[in-house]
């Protein structure tokens, strides 16, 4: 099991797509390992497919730069880069 500190939460909103750093954003979320290679996995569909949302070309933009800036880290194997949760607001 990941440690939820070690996990970022990304979070749907009728704003748009949000990094949620405190876990408190009202929306559909998912969490996603904070390695650079997790989210590359992630960013390939299973987050989408976890938010239930098509991304723009604004939320990609915005979760590359976040992604950029994170360590590589070893590709994910198990337990799963994507963590689905379900929120209120949903």
């Amino acid at each position: 099991m990941i440690a939820k500190r070690e996990l970022v939460r990304i979070v749907r909103t009728t704003e748009g797509i949000r990094i949620d750093p405190t876990g408190k954003l009202s929306g559909r979320g998912a969490y996603v390992h904070n390695l650079r290679s997790c989210w590359e996995q992630a960013l390939r569909g299973p987050i989408q497919h976890a938010l239930r949302v098509e991304f723009t070309a604004e939320d990609r933009e915005t979760l590359a730069r976040y992604m950029n800036q994170l360590p590589p880290g070893e590709p994910a194997t198990t337990p799963s880069p994507i963590d689905h949760q379900q929120d209120k607001g949903d």
